[in-house]
């Protein structure tokens, strides 16, 4: 008989795990949690200021959600959608619909943002093809951005050490330069750059050939790539008539923005446009359950059923487990008032964050909006010059963050090669008080990382 090695959950996130992620590096393991803080297997007490990657919408620990879980897998947890209907999918779907803007009538679900932005990539795809517009093949989508880790999601994603190792298996997406003011890809300044990115679609379109192109994707507000960078108001508004007057689809990548995260239920709806496809995940089940969905216009939907049907769908996707935890979910969003919380605890948020800028002299640029907000490091904030990518200061706040009982979210800046912010997205139900309590731990951690440059350096001035 196989002698199986014994574990000790308290064990797990050591050397002895037989888990790998990222990295080898160890780290503490969760153990309990609740509102927004969590516990490790020592006792030790973290503030989830970052709801994990933006996905613990609700906090830790919500008895409502363990209450509809129960009540659900008491009945039936899965069943094939080739071979049932399920209430809990249905209902979820109808929901969904309800908190939607009018045009997006239809919903197929996935298990995750990859999923479900992949789903709207084959959907869009799928509906030129059933209309005969066979060359409609191609996404255009920005630089940077992030859009999901499969290899078509990947394709669309612009951030260097995700694409290198794989640019061999995925398709080539025609880029444009997001709409990211503080490091603008065009190397212009707003308002003079009378909005270029935005007049930078119609170029490509013109390069690649509207007859070849089946959509358009693009975040509302930049996610994990940028910190949250916020377009100018007319950024949206552009892009959506270039795609109307072009006759190409325009899909938002809701995924991380979704389920009101930035104090509107979608990040698109602060513009008033009407895009044709949304991929929503993350919070649309506040990471109680891997949940997705595509939502669609009517019409789109209408003439891939009338084909043949959609040619996509995986095992899990619309399991009634998932479906009644993600429907309990948007029911605590709407009952507890969550996106509203989002907008005026985020507005608190956003000012708290704002007075450190000016307190910390390599903060150089603070961002976001709602509950959605990005920190960027700088050397110099006249010149924007970023730290030595070797420092790893993103990195190293988070650390030293966590240390603190903090926790936030590093990224690179420039197209994932250089440059340092970290991400700050509580949970939807924090209050001002839960704020306060992260701008401390955040001060805290600045003073710290604020000497830990001034030796950095000064070994530098010694060494160069």
């Amino acid at each position: 008989m196989l002698d199986l090695p014994r574990t000790d959950a308290r064990d797990a996130g050591t050397k002895d795990s037989c888990l790998f992620y990222q990295t080898g590096s160890a780290l503490p393991t969760a153990e309990r949690g609740e509102g927004i803080y969590i516990w490790d297997t020592k006792g030790k007490k973290y503030l989830d200021a970052c709801s994990g990657s933006f996905a613990a919408n609700l906090g830790h620990g919500d008895r409502r959600m363990l209450k509809a879980a129960e009540g659900q897998m008491e009945k039936i947890s899965f069943a094939y959608r080739t071979q049932f209907e399920n209430e809990p999918a249905n209902e979820l779907s109808r929901f969904l619909v309800s908190l939607s803007p009018d045009h997006l009538k239809r919903v197929f679900l996935v298990n995750s943002g990859s999923e479900a932005v992949e789903a709207c990539m084959k959907l869009a795809r799928q509906y030129w093809w059933a209309r005969g517009q066979n060359s409609k093949a191609k996404f255009i989508s920005r630089r940077p951005s992030y859009h999901g880790a499969t290899l078509g999601a990947l394709s669309l994603t612009s951030y260097h050490d995700l694409n290198a190792p794989f640019e061999p298996l995925t398709v080539k997406s025609p880029k444009v330069s997001a709409p990211f003011c503080y490091r603008c890809p065009l190397g212009k300044t707003y308002p003079s750059c009378k909005t270029a990115c935005a007049d930078e679609l119609e170029e490509v379109i013109n390069e690649v050939g509207a007859e070849n192109i089946a959509a358009f994707v693009t975040e509302p507000i930049g996610g994990a790539s940028t910190g949250g960078a916020v377009p100018p108001d007319e950024w949206f508004p552009m892009i959506e008539a270039t795609c109307r007057k072009h006759n190409i689809l325009l899909i938002v990548d809701e995924v991380l923005t979704g389920c009101g995260r930035t104090g509107a239920f979608y990040g698109f709806e602060h513009w008033g446009i009407k895009p044709d496809l949304v991929a929503v995940a993350k919070g649309l089940s506040a990471g109680y359950a891997p949940v997705g969905a595509c939502l669609a216009r009517e019409e789109i939907v209408e003439v891939v059923v009338k084909n043949g049907g959609f040619m996509h769908g995986h095992t899990l996707a619309g399991n009634p487990l998932a479906s009644a935890v993600a429907l309990q979910a948007l029911k605590i969003v709407v009952e507890d008032r969550l996106v509203e919380n989002a907008k005026v605890t985020g507005q608190y948020l956003q000012v708290k964050l704002r007075a450190l800028k000016e307190k910390y002299a390599f903060i150089g640029d603070v961002r976001g909006k709602g509950l959605l907000a990005g920190i960027e490091f700088v050397s110099d904030k006249k010149t924007k010059e970023p730290f030595p990518k070797e420092w790893n200061v993103g990195g190293k706040a988070t650390g030293l963050a966590r240390a603190r009982g903090l926790l936030i979210y590093p990224r690179r800046s420039i197209f994932g090669i250089s440059g340092d912010h970290v991400s700050l997205a509580p949970p939807l139900i924090i209050d001002k008080t839960g704020v306060d309590e992260i701008i401390t731990l955040l001060e805290a951690t600045l003073t710290e990382l604020g000497q830990w440059l001034q030796m950095q350096g000064q070994k530098h001035a010694a060494t160069g």
